[in-house]
């Protein structure tokens, strides 16, 4: 473990290591089979309080700063990314409540995720993933409520969050200055739940359409002001970014793990594969990769716990991260040869899981842009 912790954290990281050890990793290669949200590993997640991290103690919360958390998201992906994942997702809400909520909804926002609830964040659209300004969902005003019309697409936590940030166009000719942000629960009239996703990877993880049909929320559901939405989402993800690192970090740490157990038990010529310089320096290039995202995923992080500018920093850890998560895992496929193309053997599925981080927060392509206009700026 690369990150420098408080005693507190890691007797903390110790507990949340044995629990992923003895109730996550190997149930989750059954849930990864069929598909289905595992709620019964969740729940025995929540008593533990792992769902509380980044809620502030003065909220009912654990009030751990974000090192700390990403050490834990590590270990958590190391068991399972779409365990991981889970978590993670449901703290990106808490995220933006906290960036512009009143007082009334950080409590509200708080107070369900403490009753054991995660939360969602819906930014992207059908027609909107990397262009988020060409959303179509609407919010009119309507005397002292707003009616959203509209769906959302690939949303984590989707259909079971108890409560979500929903962006919403409230004036579509000012582009993303006529963009809000809205808190949603589940149950409201009009708010429903579409396609659920089969995805390829992070199978633990629940992932649907959110869709809205004259759904109705009171005015002070909006976050912040009329317009602040896109400000909102994308200062959302400026911080989440780093935690997609260390999760694509986990994935990428047990699959170097995977590959050393495997290469000093497959004997070919005669000894161990891993006493092939070939094989030796793939594992060497697989430490000196994930030991430096790994670095790079806590530097964003003590940036943003001292307050410090970290949007450059959170983007090279999310696209690093990723990127080598891709990479160490492929290198562990071919490690075990046809074994690694099997289910029987756990790289497969890690390499799998491995490639959504490419994806999610803002492609690894709109991280360089990110990444490229602080530089040249």
């Amino acid at each position: 473990m690369g990150y420098i912790c408080s005693e507190e954290t890691q007797e903390l990281l110790e507990a949340v290591r044995d629990f992923c050890d003895n109730e996550v990793r190997e149930q989750s290669k059954e849930y990864d089979r069929t598909g289905e949200w595992p709620k019964e590993i969740y729940d025995k997640a929540i008593e533990m309080q792992l769902h509380m991290l980044d809620i502030p103690e003065e909220y009912g919360g654990l009030g751990l700063d974000k090192l700390s958390i990403a050490a834990i998201l590590e270990e958590m992906a190391k068991a399972d990314a779409g365990f991981a994942v889970t978590f993670s997702v449901s703290n990106i809400g808490l995220k933006s409540v906290f960036l512009a909520g009143t007082e009334a909804q950080k409590k509200k926002f708080c107070d369900t995720i403490i009753s054991g609830k995660f939360t969602g964040f819906a930014l992207t659209e059908p027609q909107a993933g990397s262009d988020a300004a060409a959303g179509r969902t609407m919010a009119k005003k309507d005397g002292d409520c707003y009616v959203l019309n509209g769906r959302k697409c690939f949303i984590t936590n989707g259909g079971v969050a108890g409560i979500y940030v929903v962006t919403a166009m409230t004036d579509k000719s000012k582009g993303i200055k006529g963009m809000s942000a809205f808190l949603v629960e589940d149950g409201t009239p009009g708010f429903t739940y579409g396609k659920h996703e089969d995805k390829m990877g992070i199978r633990g993880s629940n992932t649907c359409d959110l869709v809205f049909d004259d759904c109705r929320i009171p005015a002070e559901n909006l976050l912040g002001n009329e317009g602040d939405g896109f400000k909102i989402a994308m200062q959302t993800l400026d911080v989440s970014r780093a935690f997609i690192g260390c999760i694509a970090v986990g994935i990428a740490q047990r699959a170097m793990e995977e590959a050393i157990a495997y290469g000093k038990e497959r004997i070919q010529f005669g000894k161990p594969v891993v006493n092939n310089q070939v094989i030796a320096f793939k594992l060497a290039d697989m430490a000196i990769q994930i030991e430096t995202a790994r670095q790079m995923v806590a530097y964003a992080c003590t940036l943003i716990d001292m307050g410090r500018p970290y949007s450059k920093e959170s983007a090279i850890a999310k696209a690093y991260g990723a990127d080598v998560a891709m990479k160490v895992t492929i290198e562990a496929v071919q490690i075990f040869g046809g074994y690694g193309y099997s289910r029987e053997y756990p790289v497969e599925k890690l390499m799998r899981d491995a490639k959504i981080f490419q994806i999610v927060e803002g492609t690894n392509e709109i991280q360089r842009v990110v990444i490229s206009n602080h530089i040249l700026k």
